[in-house]
C-alpha cells in the first residue's frame, strides 16, 4: 500500500543566494528571509557567487550591482541557462533596481511566505521581500492548502486561526506572528532577538518576549504534549521533546 502523506509536511523551501557587500544590508535581509521561510546563502563577492552557482541550484539570486566584480556574473552559464534562477538587482543599501524572471517558470505566484517588516529603516528590505515572493513565491507543492502544520498543530494563514487536533486556538496578532515564526522554523532554536525582530515594530524588552511566549505556550500546549519549549540561554523552539 502507498505510504500516506506526512502530517508534518510543510512547503518546500526556496533557496536564495544573497550577493551583497554591505553587512548592514545583507544581515537583516538574510535574517528576515529565513524567518519568512526561505533558505539563504550569503556572500559578499560576485566571483564567489559565480562559483556557488556552478555547484548548486538556487531559486533566486539577490545581487548588489555596486559590487566591483559583478562583471564576473554577466556571462555565467548558470544565469543564462533555460532553468536559470530569478534575479533581483539592488544597490548596496538595499534599494530595489529591477528584476529578471527565472527561466522555465511562470510568473511569480505571490502569496509566498509572509514576514512583518514594520520599522521605517526596513522599508527597502520589505520591498525586496515582496519582490522575492512575486518571483519565486513559496514553491508550494501541489495540494498545499495554505496551512502550516507540525503534527496535530495547524496554523491557517488565510483565517489567522490555529488548531491543535480538534481544539481551536484563538490568537492575538502578536501570538499569530510568533506561532508562524516558530512553525516556519520548526525544530530550530530562535533567539529573543530573532523573535523580537519578527513580531514587534520596535525592539521589545526581554520580559515582553517572555510574556508573549508564555501566553502562546499555554494556548498551544494546553493539556497535550508540549510543543513550545525553552532552551535556556539560547531561546525558544517548537518541536518534539528531544532538544534540537
Amino acid at each position: 500500500m502507498p505510504k500516506p502523506p506526512s502530517t508534518d509536511a510543510v512547503p518546500a523551501i526556496p533557496d536564495v543566494l544573497l550577493v551583497v557587500g554591505e553587512p548592514r544590508t545583507s544581515e537583516p535581509l538574510s535574517a528576515l528571509l529565513e524567518l519568512a521561510g526561505y533558505r539563504t546563502v550569503v556572500v559578499d563577492r560576485a566571483t564567489h557567487a559565480g562559483l556557488l552557482l556552478t555547484e548548486r541550484r538556487f531559486d533566486l539570486v539577490i545581487l548588489d550591482v555596486t559590487l566591483p566584480d559583478t562583471a564576473a556574473l554577466r556571462h555565467s552559464r548558470r544565469l543564462l541557462a533555460p532553468d536559470r534562477p530569478a534575479v533581483l538587482l539592488l544597490t548596496g543599501t538595499g534599494e530595489f533596481l529591477g528584476s529578471l524572471p527565472g527561466g522555465g517558470a511562470g510568473p511569480g505566484r505571490g502569496g509566498g511566505p509572509g514576514v512583518g517588516v514594520r520599522s521605517a529603516a526596513s522599508g527597502r528590505v520589505a520591498e525586496v521581500l515582496a519582490r522575492a515572493r512575486q518571483l519565486v513565491g513559496s514553491q508550494e507543492p501541489a495540494g498545499w492548502d495554505g496551512a502550516l502544520r507540525y503534527g496535530d498543530l495547524v496554523l491557517d494563514d488565510a483565517t489567522r486561526r490555529a488548531r491543535r487536533g480538534e481544539r481551536t486556538i484563538e490568537l492575538t496578532p502578536a501570538e499569530y506572528r510568533l506561532l508562524r515564526c516558530l512553525l516556519v522554523n520548526a525544530d530550530r532554536v530562535l533567539s529573543k532577538e530573532q523573535i523580537g525582530r519578527h513580531v514587534w515594530t520596535d525592539p521589545p524588552t526581554d520580559s515582553a518576549i517572555e510574556r508573549l511566549v508564555s501566553r502562546l505556550r499555554r494556548k498551544v500546549n494546553g493539556e497535550q504534549p508540549a510543543l513550545i519549549h525553552t532552551r535556556r540561554g539560547f531561546g525558544y523552539w517548537l518541536g518534539r521533546t528531544v532538544q534540537p
